[in-house]
């Protein structure tokens, strides 16, 4: 496996490329002026929305390798790891690429609205299939921004890139947004495995020994990344994934007052909290009532 190499700014991912810079802290890339494309493992320090077309090799995206279909987007945040690692390269690449440094949008309204966009910590296989009117989107996007690159840098010119990124990441929400709905089948079947998961968690000893289940365990048994998964459950649901396993213990727990004699304390660690009135807290918040005041009522 080759060393990974660090890109730290938008001039490193160019002169890897062979480009020129056009803004320090942003750039467009048309692979189609790249004569030959290395294949190395790299190391984002900036994000990057990818649209390659035309591609050789199994990607390597974190841990994991993904035979990576063409014509879809793939999101990459700063700190993670992307790249084929074969040694191999390659020639004519087709595909665009926008890449802007968090610097760009340090201290501005944008930032606060970086957290909206969750798909750039997606994982590769949950990439963004687009419609063909989608692309033309996309393009359209990319275009805005390509030209504001080719304008002389002046006081206009952050506001303006930010605006059209803005307005292209608000996009790729809508189209995550149908993807999920038209997807709804193959999402309904990750519910019922969600339940099932849950369902085998609580009836074992485990809650015991580890506690109530993350959403990140979860997302991991069912092979989603965590913010994926999330996403997916609150579209189907209205609920947050945490929310939901939520919901699950306090059906369990339900369950205890009503049919056993055991004390509020005996169910809360037998369901995984480390604190008893860590229970009674979440219980009251989603039923209204005390686990106590609900089992005088049943």
């Amino acid at each position: 496996m080759s060393e990974i190499l660090d890109l730290k700014t938008i001039q490193d991912y160019n002169n890897f490329l062979g480009l020129e810079t056009l803004h320090p802290l942003v750039s467009y890339v048309d692979f189609s002026k790249v004569e030959v494309l290395p294949h190395r493992r790299k190391c984002f320090n900036f994000y990057g929305v990818f649209l390659k077309e035309k591609i050789h090799g199994p990607l390597t995206y974190g841990r994991s390798q993904y035979d990576y279909e063409e014509g879809t987007l793939v999101f990459v945040a700063p700190g993670q790891v992307a790249g084929i690692d074969d040694n191999g390269f390659t020639p004519h690449p087709e595909g665009y690429a926008l890449l802007f440094h968090p610097d760009l949008f340090r201290g501005t309204a944008f930032a606060h609205k970086m957290k909206d966009y969750t798909f750039f910590s997606y994982e590769v296989n949950e990439a963004l299939h687009m419609s063909e009117r989608e692309r033309k989107t996309i393009f359209n996007c990319f275009g805005e921004i390509e030209e504001e690159l080719h304008h002389s840098i002046d006081k206009h010119s952050r506001s303006i890139i930010l605006s059209n990124i803005e307005v292209l990441l608000n996009h790729c929400l809508r189209f995550y947004d149908r993807q999920f709905a038209t997807r709804e089948a193959i999402n309904t079947d990750v519910l019922t495995r969600f339940e099932a998961l849950l369902g085998s968690y609580f009836d074992s000893d485990r809650p015991e020994s580890l506690g109530l289940p993350s959403v990140a365990w979860c997302a991991d048994q069912l092979h989603f990344s965590s913010n994926y998964f999330g996403d997916l459950v609150k579209k189907q649901t209205g609920k947050s994934a945490i929310e939901y396993i939520h919901q699950a213990v306090i059906d369990r727990v339900k369950d205890r007052l009503r049919e056993t004699d055991k004390t509020v304390s005996e169910i809360a660690y037998e369901v995984g909290f480390q604190y008893p009135h860590h229970l009674s807290r979440l219980f009251k918040k989603v039923t209204g009532v005390t686990p106590n005041e609900y089992r005088a009522q049943s």
